[in-house]
């Protein structure tokens, strides 16, 4: 299973599922994060929180275990 965690910078991915639970899944979802939406990892921070991505056309920053809720594949 690979998460958007491990994800590289400049990669491109597919959500595939999300975990969690309750109101961290709906804020996810809620952020446009859904199942077969397709991320761009822009950047990650130096000490690697937030990550930078872009959802949908636009800019989103997700903490590192927000993102390691999010099962994805590449594109």
């Amino acid at each position: 299973m690979n998460t958007l965690r491990e994800t590289k910078i400049g990669d491109t991915v597919k959500v595939v599922k999300l975990h969690g639970e309750g109101a961290v899944k709906r804020r996810i979802m809620d952020m446009g994060i859904t199942k077969g939406t397709e991320i761009y990892v822009r950047k990650v921070a130096p000490l690697g929180d937030p990550v930078e991505l872009t959802v949908r056309g636009y800019e989103l920053s997700l903490r590192k275990a927000d993102a390691e809720m999010i099962e994805v594949e590449p594109v």
